[in-house]
């Protein structure tokens, strides 16, 4: 059980990023007045909030419907993760955690960006939904394995929250250094993570022969 929260929390909070949501927030919002901020993040996180649980709780049995094995979900989510991983050790943007350009343009002339793109892409982007049905999934079926995951998604979500409501504190105490910095560290984990996914895959999968 102490795993499982370990591998979800490390995870969670490389696919999510905190820090590097916290860090574009505060850029959308420097011209905002503080309490319309705030309110944005609160309902940013909240909306965020219910789609990744959403996912946890119906995406393993909508794969399932779609004709995706485990075998699938784990060797296709790893590679995903494994992707997002190598983004952040090169401390690279990319649509799977963050905004693109062009969606970063829009969200500028934009009054309200809590559902759009704070919400999505940004708190729950491919790579979170991806993470929670993989995570999920990989319980097989263990009720208290999963309300371990979605504990560990929750505390994350909440970091978010915390980071989200300080975020001119947070960027000047980390600086661009410091935030890249943890996020090359987690990418690291996370690609750990993601290629220990793709092998029990493959494994499952029962293409290459064990021993």
């Amino acid at each position: 059980m102490l795993e499982t929260a370990t591998v979800a929390l490390a995870t969670f909070f490389a696919t999510i990023g905190p820090l590097d949501v916290a860090a574009v927030y505060a850029g959308l919002t420097a011209t905002h007045p503080p309490q319309r901020a705030r309110r944005m993040a609160l309902r940013g996180v909240a909306v965020a909030t219910f789609i990744l649980i959403l996912f946890a709780l119906i995406g393993e049995a909508l794969l399932a419907t779609l004709g995706i094995s485990l075998a699938a979900l784990r060797t296709g989510g790893g590679i995903l993760l494994l992707l997002i991983g190598i983004d952040m050790v090169f401390a690279r943007s990319s649509g799977s955690t963050s905004t693109t350009e062009e969606e970063e343009q829009e969200a500028l002339s934009k009054q309200d960006i809590a559902v759009f793109p704070l919400a999505t892409p940004l708190v729950a982007g491919p790579g979170a939904m991806g993470a929670v049905i993989l995570l999920m999934a990989d319980t097989e079926g263990d009720y208290a394995l999963q309300a371990v995951v979605i504990g560990s998604l929750l505390a994350i979500l909440l970091l978010t929250l915390v980071l989200l409501l300080l975020a001119s504190r947070v960027n000047q105490l980390f600086g661009v250094t410091g935030m890249h910095v943890v996020t090359r560290v987690f990418g690291v984990l996370l690609s750990a993570l993601a290629v220990q996914f793709i092998f029990d895959g493959i494994a499952q999968s029962g293409l290459i022969p064990l021993a």
